[in-house]
């Protein structure tokens, strides 16, 4: 027994390493038996004490301790080595690689396991990111690092915070879970699960999972987020909120360096009052622009639009739709191929199959481009001979021209104004009309036609330099001709009864023309018909004014006043030829009858007028014999 003890600590402490070394042996191969790289190695301590006590060999170690176990070296103040267990004290050290550091105030070290327990403030360095906890549990086996009283990932400016940690080393792989928040400069993420690639530094969330970037706010239940890229993707019951603006989709991406939201499947939306949907929306966060692809829905307030793709800026408070588009904004409704809509100006253009309804008046354009304005309801339809329909006491009203325009008629009367530009032609079952241009006014139901206008109504043939018409209850009231008032009537077309002046009111009853009133070198030539409708003579009369009465649409009677000229001719002793008046035309040829009249090209060589034709004599012949039933 050595009495001495203090000289034997220095002499273990000085024999150690060797006495450590000295118990692996080879065998003859060079084939290591004793598995050193499963045993604790002291390399180096400033004071060392060995005590052997029957089976059991203990080490105390202490000053500047420097163990290790194969490519793993642990640093310490104090150690105490037992069965190859460490259980060390003091600026704790461990390294492992040429990347990962674990700082300590304690450790305790299974060395036939090769697990470690650490404890106090406990530093896990890897590469540049550092791991900050109380207690760390690590497997240098498997390389996996474990904490379950709440941990500190730092990785540079961003900074992971959870209950529990599972960091694998060799795959670069961290998963937190129990209250995990990452806060980075650019934003801050909440969640119960995430797995974090500490190489690629992508999270991946495997829980209701809450990210807030200045005023956004993005809500899922899975997907992923590249912290390096700036790029996300959020599945599972997705969210995205920016002050108004609310989102919802089957999938949300965001890719920060474009500053773009990408919605994909059953996209939905929100800023303020307007509201999106279809099957993606892509937000430009940068330039306020959304984009709706695939079956577009948009509503702003009392607007709802619809169509293959809508762009809208915010900014600008412009939208533009491509694809059949349909826009219902209160009582008028439009469609187009292509929409493009300034709602700051009020101004849009549509193109292409345009279709423009308003249900409040009744009135339906078609037409192949159309310039709007929403703010005063305006509207001028071109491009294909635009083509008006209106439902007037329950017939259908037929017009087109080369251009047609329709606003209100003020900003406090909501009721249409009308007007018609070049080659205007208008069908309805009472009534057809052509002229250069034309004026319609809902508030009183009066037209009023200019340049050459021509109306028909049953049998009757009605022109002027302008004509003015008014309707009541759908039907025609009264005609006001000015200037060369010229009516033409006839049953058969073979004689023709006229009247001309300077005006005339035609005054009509369910649709018929009942009286007319010349004013102002009044003239008329009248075919007298009997009971049997056969003629019996013709009249003509000249004076300054007339009046004349009509039945089942032929004249019943006139009266004359101021110095009537006139006189009776019989029905064969007369040229009818002569009777026909200066600016004569019956103008059946150019008359709309079907709605193919209203779009058929016109041939604008000037025909020779009916009053130049001679009428063959014996179709007269043929023609009053049958009128009269052979009396004549």
């Amino acid at each position: 027994m050595v009495k001495n003890s203090r000289q034997l600590f220095f002499l273990l402490s000085f024999l150690f390493p060797f006495l450590v070394v000295a118990q692996v042996t080879t065998t003859e191969e060079g084939q290591d038996t004793s598995k050193i790289d499963e045993k604790v190695v002291v390399d180096h301590s400033d004071l060392g004490e060995y005590i052997q006590a029957d089976a059991r060999e203990i080490q105390y170690l202490k000053g500047n301790v420097e163990l290790r176990q194969g490519n793993v070296y642990m640093y310490c103040d104090t150690a105490v080595i037992e069965s190859n267990n460490v259980n060390a004290r003091g600026e704790i050290i461990i390294q492992q690689g040429d990347s990962l550091n674990i700082f300590a105030d304690s450790l305790s070290f299974k060395g036939n396991e090769k697990i470690a327990d650490l404890f106090g403030d406990v530093v896990m360095v890897n590469n540049d990111q550092k791991l900050f906890t109380e207690r760390l549990n690590y497997d240098m086996n498997t390389k996996i690092a474990k904490y379950f009283t709440g941990a500190t990932l730092t990785d540079g400016d961003r900074q992971l915070t959870s209950k529990k940690g599972y960091y694998y080393v060799d795959s670069d792989v961290a998963f937190f879970k129990d209250s995990v928040m990452i806060v980075d400069p650019e934003f801050e993420l909440r969640t119960d699960t995430l797995k974090f690639d500490t190489k690629t530094k992508v999270a991946t969330f495997l829980a209701p999972t809450l990210i807030t970037q200045g005023e956004s706010k993005i809500y899922c239940e899975s997907g992923f987020y590249d912290t390096e890229q700036g790029v996300a993707e959020f599945t599972k019951n997705a969210q995205y909120q920016k002050a108004e603006q609310k989102a919802t989709a089957d999938i949300i991406r965001y890719d920060g360096t474009k500053k773009e939201v990408t919605l994909t499947g059953n996209a939905l939306f929100i800023d303020g009052t307007k509201q999106a949907t279809a099957d993606q929306i892509r937000y430009d966060e940068a330039n306020d622009i959304t984009y709706l692809e695939g079956n577009a829905h948009f509503q702003d307030g009392d607007q709802d639009i619809k169509s293959d793709v809508i762009k809208y800026d915010a900014k600008a408070d412009v939208f533009t739709t491509d694809g059949r588009s349909k826009i219902v904004d209160q009582a008028q409704i439009l469609e187009a191929d292509r929409v493009d809509y300034d709602s700051e100006g009020g101004m849009g253009r549509a193109f292409g199959n345009v279709v423009w309804v308003d249900t409040t008046s009744n009135i339906r354009i078609e037409c192949e481009q159309a310039d709007y304005n929403k703010e005063t309801d305006y509207l001028m339809a071109t491009g294909g001979r635009p083509f008006m329909t209106a439902l007037i006491d329950l017939d259908t009203f037929y017009m087109t021209s080369d251009t047609l325009v329709s606003e209100r008629k003020s900003e406090d009367d909501s009721t249409r104004i009308l007007y018609a530009y070049r080659d205007v032609r208008i069908l309805k079952s009472d009534l057809q009309a052509i002229c250069d241009s034309l004026v319609y006014s809902a508030a009183d139901s009066i037209f009023e036609f200019y340049e050459n206008p021509i109306i028909w109504s049953d049998t009757s043939q009605f022109s002027a330099d302008t004509v003015r018409m008014r309707l009541d209850s759908g039907k025609i009231d009264k005609i006001l001709m000015n200037q060369n008032a010229f009516i033409i009537n006839t049953t058969d077309e073979f004689y023709y009864n006229q009247i001309k002046g300077k005006d005339i009111t035609a005054f009509f009853e369910e649709n018929e023309l009942r009286r007319m009133h010349v004013e102002g070198n009044a003239e008329s030539v009248y075919y007298a018909q009997d009971d049997y409708r056969a003629y019996i003579g013709v009249n003509k009369t000249v004076c300054s004014e007339m009046l004349l009465y009509f039945g089942n649409n032929k004249v019943d009677r006139i009266k004359f006043m101021t110095a009537p000229k006139g006189s009776m001719l019989p029905m064969g002793q007369t040229n009818h030829n002569t009777l026909r008046m200066p600016g004569f035309r019956w103008e059946t040829e150019r008359r709309p009858r079907t709605l193919d009249d209203l779009f058929k090209t016109i041939d604008k060589k000037e025909k020779p007028p009916k009053e130049e034709e001679e009428v063959d004599e014996k179709q007269k012949e043929d023609t009053e014999s049958k009128e009269t039933g052979g009396k004549g």
